[in-house]
């Protein structure tokens, strides 16, 4: 198969790794928080924003709800994900494998794939294997997720097991057909004029699973691995288990993962977990914390969270955060944004949709630098300390 990736770790600190991932798009700095753009949009947020001053290199878009809304085939004639949305650098396309897993009410999981009825209109629909990676075929993403079973938190070994070795056999499926689908030129991220020196159409990563039990995780590393992806996720945390549970798995599985492949958390989380999940050993992040904080009041800053709604704000002259450079807090006071907020102006959840990206992503650079100079450890002290320190303010 051709190259689709290329990805080399430049500096490491302890576990906490430094990289680059190419793509036929973009140089992407690692590790790296990448903004949740599920229906093909990072809600609230124009691609111009994300381009100049967030410079945001990759995004992800969803198998499952552009499956059911606008389809596949009319994103593959208009251009794929790409000439459909305009974004012309990276995107990352989940396998719909979560988005089916948070619908248990509605599903139905086989050996052959999943049944379900749309959250839309409840109409039938099924994805397997084989249609996922037919659907991200069509999407012409960069990077392709293996369509998986993410079982909950808190299931059982006998359970967990179960769906460890569907996963597994799921995974082989992705591969073989995703390679049928690569031999045939099936995607439309063909790029006139491609000076990146990778020829390949898309990259593949597989999903490592097992819930919380360590050496199910462990186990389906192994399989995972020797299936043999162009990167590997961590899938099934942060979706009810204790933080000490999740810390745990990332802290005996990143470490085993191949060195020189990119490893991807899925789904997390808070600037902490990004922090020390980094330093544990993890490359890559999505999470729809900042957009969805920014949508009901909440700002991430240099000192911890704030809630705008407060009304402790409403005469507060100050920026959202004073050690920040975006653009909002340049120009927009805490009073202002919490009278948007409270007025129900669209403009309120613009702002601090904003401000929370440009947040995680320069967390992001701040870190990369602190591994480059090697003095992540002593930057992960002052940070979690200083988080800590406003969580107990906030009391």
């Amino acid at each position: 198969m051709m190259k689709a990736i290329d990805f080399k770790v430049e500096a490491q600190d302890g576990q906490a790794r430094a990289g680059i991932l190419q793509t036929r798009r973009s140089v992407i700095e690692t590790p790296v928080f990448m903004p949740v753009g599920t229906q093909g949009t990072v809600k609230g947020i124009r691609f111009e924003w994300l381009e100049e001053e967030l410079d945001a290199r990759i995004i992800l878009g969803n198998t499952y709800h552009l499956f059911l809304r606008p389809g596949p085939e009319r994103i593959r004639a208009l251009g794929g994900l790409h000439g459909f949305t305009t974004w012309e650098r990276s995107f990352l396309t989940d396998s719909g494998g979560f988005q089916v897993f948070s619908l248990s009410d509605l599903r139905r999981i086989s050996e052959q794939g999943v049944e379900f009825r749309s959250h839309i209109d409840g109409s039938r629909k099924f994805l397997s294997p084989e249609i996922s990676m037919e659907i991200q075929a069509a999407l012409g993403s960069e990077i392709v997720m293996a369509f998986d079973e993410c079982p909950p938190g808190d299931a059982g070994f006998e359970r967990t097991r179960e769906s460890l070795n569907l996963t597994i056999r799921w995974a082989e499926r992705s591969k073989r057909r995703f390679e049928q689908l690569q031999a045939s030129g099936a995607d439309t991220g063909h790029i006139a004029g491609n000076s990146s020196g990778l020829s390949g159409n898309q990259a593949l990563f597989g999903i490592i699973q097992g819930a919380g039990h360590l050496p199910l995780r462990l186990e389906s590393l192994e399989r995972t691995v020797e299936i043999g992806f162009d990167g590997y996720a961590i899938g099934g945390l942060s979706v009810g288990e204790e933080k000490p549970v999740m810390y745990s798995v990332i802290e005996s599985l990143a470490p085993q993962m191949p060195q020189d492949a990119p490893r991807y958390l899925m789904g997390v989380g808070t600037p902490e977990d990004l922090v020390e999940a980094v330093y544990r050993g993890v490359d890559m992040f999505d999470c729809v914390m900042p957009s969805r904080n920014g949508r009901t009041g909440g700002a991430f800053t240099s000192d911890g969270k704030l809630n705008i709604r407060n009304a402790r704000y409403a005469d507060d002259e100050r920026p959202l955060d004073g050690e920040c450079g975006c653009s909002v807090c340049r120009r927009y006071s805490r009073a202002y944004i919490r009278h948007l907020y409270n007025a129900g102006e669209i403009l309120a959840a613009v702002l601090l949709t904003h401000h929370n990206l440009f947040y995680y992503l320069d967390l992001m650079r701040k870190v990369r630098q602190s591994i480059k100079n090697g003095c992540f450890g002593v930057f992960r002290e002052s940070f979690l300390e200083r988080q800590a320190a406003n969580q107990a303010a906030q009391v």
